[in-house]
């Protein structure tokens, strides 16, 4: 299948569809044309993934030796955009750095790899709370402008960490930051925390325009299918894929070292069919230029 013409429009076309979409995240090139495979429409990448295969930490990570520098993070937005046929958005964590301009370069720079859209946080790693809201907003406006400069289609997801204040008041910050979000151009607003279809449907309710969550965060009940029902645009799955993929990992490691055996090989995708999919993934690259 040949790339679309203009990724972000087909991206945000999504946005703006009667029903919502999942769009699973990805973490390397092979994980992102096995995703693509599958039939979804776009994929996003989890700086979750991308950190554990560079063997560091993700989220709130204080100590800027561990942290997952912006040039690492779109090198690897870079190779899984270049892997697949579909549009990637790209987990841009906070923007790497605070204020609207550092935001607004990170932006650019997204761009510029071919990204079709990108997150922003509000969550300040070097406080470890939640911008001023007037600054948060003012970051999300710098990125607009950003988009505007560049003269593409780029979808921007602004994301609100309000939801750990916790209860009812957690739930009302995260409304009134999304729809500032939306005022200062954001075009989707992703809420982590919520996974439940009663506080979804608030959610949606009371937000200005599409709403992303995340299900598979810290839990494993929720239904992507039953959120979209109850109005919800876009679903993610964060990096728990990538944590689930790990967890193999280390129980295949555990069998092996304790028993010998290799039960886990049971679970594996044949070399054969892996080696098909590579290759055509390849090849329709190519030949869509």
């Amino acid at each position: 299948m040949s790339p679309p013409i203009d990724p972000g429009a087909a991206l945000l076309a999504l946005h703006r569809a009667e029903r919502g979409f999942v769009l699973p995240n990805a973490w390397d090139c092979g994980s992102a044309v096995v995703l693509a495979s599958e039939g979804f429409a776009a994929l996003g990448t989890t700086s979750a993934g991308i950190a554990f295969a560079l063997g560091k930490p993700d989220y709130n990570v204080r100590d800027a030796k561990l942290a997952v520098t912006r040039d690492e993070m779109l090198d690897a937005v870079r190779r899984i955009v270049a892997a697949v046929p579909v549009p990637v958005t790209a987990d841009l964590e906070a923007g790497y750095g605070s204020t609207p301009e550092e935001v607004a370069e990170t932006v650019r720079l997204a761009i510029a790899i071919g990204a079709a859209g990108g997150n922003i946080e509000d969550a300040d790693r070097d406080s470890g709370g939640l911008f001023d809201e007037r600054l948060a907003a003012a970051r999300i406006a710098a990125a607009r402008d950003a988009i505007r400069a560049s003269g593409r289609t780029f979808v921007l997801n602004a994301r609100t960490d309000a939801l750990g204040l916790g209860g009812e008041q957690g739930l009302r910050a995260a409304i009134r930051r999304g729809n500032a979000f939306f005022e200062a151009g954001a075009d989707c607003v992703f809420t982590p925390g919520v996974s439940d279809v009663p506080r979804a449907r608030t959610l949606v309710q009371e937000l200005a325009g599409p709403l992303n969550l995340v299900v598979g965060l810290n839990e494993a009940a929720s239904n992507a299918f039953a959120l979209i029902d109850a109005g919800v645009q876009r679903i993610s799955v964060g990096g728990s894929i990538a944590r689930a993929a790990l967890g193999l990992v280390r129980r295949a490691a555990r069998e092996l070292r304790t028993s010998g055996s290799v039960g886990y090989a049971a679970q594996q995708i044949a070399q054969s069919e892996l080696n098909a999919l590579f290759a055509r993934a390849r090849q329709d690259r190519e030949a869509g230029g």
